[in-house]
Order: C-alpha cells, then sequence, then structure tokens
C-alpha cells in the first residue's frame, strides 16, 4: 500500500507542475493565401511569433503544408510537402490545386507531381504516408450521360458533367516525379432507387457502405473558376496507420467516410477483399444520416466541415476524430463555426459497429469548441499531445490554441488584407528528432516525452510489467526510480 501511495503522490505532484506548461511546445506550419494571387509564403514559426524557417512559392496554396522526415533527424534535415493550385486547372472550383512539390529544408525542388487532366484534377488536401507515398484527392469528370446512366435524376450545371471523387496513392520515383501505385473510386460505390434499369438499384437504407448517386446538387452557374459540377467536394482526408483506414470529408454532403486502405487497387473498386472483407466500400460514416436514409434533416450533426483527423495514439482521445465544423449553427454566409471531437463506434482493430436500420453512431459530439470561431471556408483543427488543441479560423488569418476547459493559451494574426489560411499544424520541437531509433522513455510511441509516457510507466510498475522503454536507469527493472528519472528527462527537455 505504502508503494501505490508514493507513486501516486510522485504523480499528482508531476502532474501539477507539468500542467503549468500551458502552451505546447512546438513550431507551427502554415501558409497565408492573399486573395488568388500565385506568389506565396509557407513559414514556420515558434510560439514567440518567430519564423524559424520559410519557403517561398511561385504558385498559391491547394491547403495545407507538411513536413515529412528526411534521412537524418532533425528539423533542418526535414522535407516540406506543398499542395499548390496550377496555372491552368481543368476543372476549377472552391479549393482548386492541381500537383504537389516536394522540397528541402533549403527550397530546392526534390520531386514534382501533376494531377490536371482531361479526366482528373487534383483539390484541397494530401496526405503523407509513414513508406514516404502521398494521398491526393480529385475531381473525376463524368459526362451527364454517364451520371443518367448510373441513375442520377438530375444534373443541371452549363458544363453538363458531374465531378465525383478519387484518390490516388502517389509514390516518388526517384527521378524528379512520381507514379501512381494505388486508387480508389467514389464511382464504384454508388447506389440509388430511381432508375430501376440502372445499375446499384435498391433500398438504400439497406446499404449504408454506399452512397446514393441523387444526394445534392451538381455544380453552379458560377463559382471561383466560372461554372463547375463540383458535387462532393472532399476537402481533407487523414491516415490512421494502426488500422491502414483513410478518412475523408465531404462539404456538399455534410459527412465524413472511412474506408479501407489494405486494399489492391482491383478490391477497391470491389466490394470484397482488404483488411476488413468490403473492399472499398464504406466502412463508417457520420454526420448526416438522411444521405442514406436512416435519419432526417433534425439528425444532421455536421454542416461545411473540414479538417477531419484521427487523435494521435498517446494523446488526450487517442483514436477519436476531430473536425472543424464550418457552419455549426446559421447557414451562408453567416453562421457560428465549432470545433467538434466525437468517439466513433469501433473496437481495438479498427471493426465499426451500426445496429439494423440505426445510423452510425454517436449521435452527438464528446467535446466542443465554439467561442467566436467562424470561417466559411477551410478551417483546421488538431489535437496537441498535452491534451490542447490548435484551431484555424481560416477566413480572419487566425490561428489559437486552446485547452480542454477552452481557454486561449495562444495565438497569432497573420496581417494584410484579403489574408485567409487554409489550416496549421503543430510539431513538436524534437519531433523529428529520432526519427531513426526508439526514444527511450517514449513508452506510448508518438516520439515526444511527456506526462502521458509517466502515465503509461506508473501503469507499468504497478502492474509488474516489463517494458525496456521505460527502464530508464538501465537495471533491468521497472519501478519509481525510472519514474523520477523520466519525469527529470520531461521537465529538463
Amino acid at each position: 500500500m505504502k508503494k501505490y501511495t508514493i507513486i501516486y503522490c510522485l504523480l499528482w505532484g508531476m502532474l501539477r507542475t507539468l500542467s503549468a506548461q500551458e502552451v505546447f511546445e512546438g513550431y507551427t506550419l502554415f501558409t497565408p493565401q492573399i486573395g488568388f494571387v500565385n506568389n506565396s509564403s509557407t513559414k514556420l514559426m515558434d510560439n514567440d511569433l518567430n519564423i524559424i524557417q520559410s519557403w517561398d512559392h511561385p504558385l498559391g496554396p491547394a491547403s495545407m503544408p507538411y513536413l515529412i522526415p528526411g534521412n537524418e533527424p532533425g528539423f533542418e534535415n526535414t522535407f516540406l510537402l506543398y499542395p499548390y493550385r496550377v496555372s491552368n486547372p481543368t476543372m476549377e472550383s472552391g479549393g482548386v490545386g492541381g500537383a504537389v512539390q516536394c522540397l528541402t529544408w533549403e527550397g530546392e525542388l526534390v520531386w514534382e507531381f501533376v494531377l490536371s487532366n482531361t479526366d482528373y484534377q487534383h483539390h484541397h488536401d494530401i496526405e503523407p504516408l509513414p513508406n514516404g507515398n502521398v494521398l491526393m484527392i480529385a475531381w473525376e469528370k463524368k459526362t451527364a450521360s454517364e451520371g443518367y446512366a448510373m441513375g442520377r435524376e438530375e444534373i443541371d450545371n452549363p458544363l453538363n458533367q458531374m465531378w465525383s471523387e478519387a484518390i490516388f496513392e502517389i509514390q516518388p520515383d526517384g527521378n524528379g516525379s512520381a507514379v501512381v501505385v494505388w486508387e480508389w473510386h467514389l464511382w464504384d460505390h454508388l447506389v440509388q432507387d430511381y432508375c430501376s434499369s440502372c445499375p446499384n438499384y435498391t433500398v438504400i437504407s439497406q446499404h449504408p457502405e454506399l452512397f446514393n448517386i441523387n444526394n445534392g446538387i451538381v455544380g453552379t452557374p458560377a463559382g471561383p473558376g466560372g461554372a463547375n459540377a463540383d458535387w462532393i467536394h472532399i476537402n481533407a482526408i487523414n491516415y490512421n496507420a494502426e488500422w491502414d483506414q483513410i478518412v475523408i470529408s465531404s462539404r456538399y454532403q455534410n459527412e465524413i467516410f472511412v474506408i479501407d486502405h489494405g486494399t489492391t487497387t482491383e478490391e477497391a473498386a470491389g466490394h470484397n477483399g482488404g483488411n476488413y472483407t468490403k473492399g472499398g466500400d464504406f466502412l463508417y460514416r457520420w454526420g448526416n444520416p438522411q444521405n442514406y436514409d436512416r435519419g432526417n434533416n433534425s439528425d444532421r450533426i455536421l454542416s461545411d466541415q473540414h479538417s477531419i483527423n484521427w487523435i494521435p495514439e498517446g494523446y488526450p482521445g487517442e483514436g477519436n476524430f476531430i473536425l472543424f465544423n464550418n457552419y455549426h449553427s446559421g447557414s451562408g454566409p453567416w453562421g457560428e463555426s465549432a470545433v467538434l471531437e466525437f468517439i466513433p463506434p469501433v473496437d481495438s482493430e479498427g471493426n465499426y459497429f451500426i445496429e439494423n436500420g440505426e445510423p452510425f453512431g454517436p449521435n452527438s459530439y464528446d467535446w466542443i469548441y465554439e467561442e467566436n470561431i467562424f470561417t466559411a471556408m477551410q478551417g483546421g483543427s488538431f489535437r496537441q499531445p498535452n491534451g490542447n488543441t490548435l484551431i484555424t479560423d481560416c477566413d480572419s488569418a487566425h490561428l489559437l490554441e486552446v485547452t480542454q476547459a477552452g481557454e486561449i493559451v495562444w495565438e497569432y494574426y497573420e496581417s494584410g488584407a484579403n489574408t485567409v489560411i487554409a489550416r496549421a499544424q503543430k510539431y513538436s520541437l524534437d519531433y523529428f528528432d529520432n526519427i531513426n531509433d526508439d526514444l527511450l522513455g517514449d513508452l506510448n510511441n508518438d516520439g515526444i516525452l511527456n506526462i502521458l509516457d509517466i502515465v503509461f510507466l506508473v501503469n507499468l510498475v504497478l502492474a509488474e510489467e516489463f517494458n525496456s522503454a521505460g527502464d530508464i536507469n538501465d537495471d533491468e527493472a521497472l519501478n519509481i526510480l525510472d519514474i523520477v528519472l523520466l519525469a527529470n528527462l520531461i521537465l529538463n527537455n
């Protein structure tokens, strides 16, 4: 009993000490955009608003940039992935892009891939994968005739087109470009109850794994680039390495979708195979159950949302989803935004549960921040290792970090008329310091040392289990001495 008392007292003291460090120490990465001008600059900024590094770009951003590790540890060896707007896109609507560049720390081009052709046009987000590949979102052009043949009831835009969505995984080829190694197409996973002689005619409510081709309108007669046929408008993509799953966010359908990445391209085009034996069908969806006839408009939670992502392992809320809900209340052009965190109905293996005749849960969110934020376009929210959340209010070019209690502990405004920031994210100061080695004390394997590792170590000590990462004094045993040493490592860091 005495051992338990000592450990808990020590843990409580460390919690109080570490919780005083409210702002998460890291570098924030973002690309301001001034209207639709071409020139832009990506910035990496510390908590004191000092610019650590910047990259100039001749063409404007499509969404947010990413840092990825290099062959050696340290920020100075990282690479920047920059999705950008090509000069003459083949399809144009909000968030149009067309290409991604990989740049060195000094701004030298390593490789570049353009996805802008007769059939496909990259837009919005990309997602770096642990193996060095990159996921890209693209509009997939379909003619009105193709849409009607699949059971679409109405297509009313001057282009007489219907832009579906596709995801491409590209792999750098070592020669300054990249090749497509995997792909998924929404067009392969449709359902409808309008045309009995067309494919996939069935009862929609019985197939939540498929998307109703008659949901929503198809395009508009005018937009940022003129008339468009933008139907789904995927605006964010994120990857879960543990389950090999992809999540995407559809602004126009007010819903997020999870698919299996553990498929071949052939399996992704069908309804069988992969890690979850469902091919490329949806494993999970959330936000607007009326899309699959298991609810009505009063059941809809999401509206024009962006920035869907899993909270990483070891972070408070790990495994939950977090997103930026643009029109949490109101409607265009005025409203109020909110950041929502919700807990999906999933087991430890990545299997999602749904009851017969019922929509996917949950029926509400678990955490919300909605204080004086609103943006009609883009926007972001990312959980930090200490439990804070980094939020991007795009239209105001406002970055803010809030605690779980909703207190703002850090913020930044990018100056300049008509300046916006699509999304920003923060990297811990030592995020890239130990890319090739196991970090001693990093028991939750998130690449950093913090109070969460102490919690893991305490649980190991109490359970009398051994993990070499927690054996700080290398005596082949886990005890209170290792807890003290780990606490000192964190405090000194």
